[in-house]
């Protein structure tokens, strides 16, 4: 999967097992160990922004918590304006 994107060379260290390891997985995925390489820290940064995204979601609940009172109130319009058929 070559895509037409400019690219910048970057010295990576390994050992020995995770050479391996890698073109073990670049073997059956048919694959660079540059473009696994790429997918995996593509994969990781995600993974990593996505938790930053959850923290910042729990700290801005913590500092502004739910008010249960409106939600039973919410609840309660709800139940009045769609009841049970």
């Amino acid at each position: 999967m070559m895509s037409n994107v400019a690219r910048k060379q970057v010295l990576v260290q390994l050992n020995d097992a995770q050479v391996a390891r890698l073109d073990a997985l670049a073997s059956v995925a048919e694959d660079s160990r540059s473009e696994l390489i790429r997918r995996a820290i593509d994969l990781y940064v995600f993974a990593v922004e996505e938790a930053v995204g959850d923290v910042r979601y729990a700290d801005a609940y913590r500092r502004v918590p739910e008010d249960l009172e409106e939600f039973a109130a919410l609840r309660d319009l709800a139940t009045h304006a769609w009841p049970e058929g």
